[in-house]
């Protein structure tokens, strides 16, 4: 039996937009039997509204044609590559098919939260889902990839970093060398810092540490 992992649900906007068409719990839970089959009564209705349960994807698609509305209306910030799809309104194969993903593929990277396309599929994805670089990145699974190149970025040579990470994140060539430069001339000037008796710092680099335990901040403060 498939499984169907649960989206963020958005509690709140499934009730108002129940009490919008003048519905009660139970000509939901009505629906969702007669339309979709689904085994649900009124009291699951009313748990996913209090947030005291949470649909999986499969009802939380059919919740949304009951309720006239589309299944990102009923999703909150999404994160994941699954959660960006649902609140597109996509199916698995259609999104593989626009991005130029076998089906089959797609599915499994998708289960695994780690995307594997190449530049090229991830631009598509990236435009197909709306997606911002830093949601992509979140999204496709890469947030600790990125922050252990940020980190080797500026404690050596830059300049080696800037194909590498071009690989992982759709931002702009010259863009990416400008914001590595940046983060390496601030983390350096840091770690100078304790190594000067003016600098403030108890010697021991904590400044520096503390600069690379946030690395990603500081390059999403920059990117655009």
């Amino acid at each position: 039996m498939p499984v169907h992992p649960s989206p963020p649900f958005n509690a709140l906007a499934a009730r108002q937009l129940r009490e919008a068409l003048g519905m009660a719990p139970g000509h939901v839970a009505y629906g969702l039997r007669a339309q979709y089959g689904l085994n649900i009564g009124p009291d699951l209705v009313v748990a996913w509204e209090r947030g005291q349960r949470a649909p999986d994807s499969q009802e939380v698609t059919a919740l949304a044609g009951v309720l006239w509305c589309a299944v990102g209306d009923l999703i909150a910030a999404p994160n994941t590559l699954r959660e960006h799809r649902m609140a597109r309104g996509l199916a698995a194969p259609d999104l593989a098919r626009m991005v130029g993903v076998d089906a089959g593929a797609y599915q499994r990277m998708e289960d695994a939260q780690r995307w594997r396309g190449n530049e090229r599929q991830s631009a598509a994805l990236s435009e197909v889902l709306g997606l911002s670089p830093r949601e992509f990145v979140t999204a496709t699974g890469r947030d600790e990839d990125l922050a252990e190149m940020l980190r080797s970025a500026v404690t050596t040579r830059w300049q080696a970093y800037v194909r590498p990470i071009a690989k992982l994140i759709p931002v702009q060539r010259r863009e990416l060398e400008d914001i590595l430069q940046r983060l390496h001339t601030d983390y350096q000037s840091r770690m100078m810092s304790t190594l000067s008796w003016s600098g403030g710092d108890s010697g021991d680099g904590a400044k520096g540490r503390e600069f690379l335990d946030d690395i990603l901040s500081h390059f999403w403060q920059l990117a655009r």
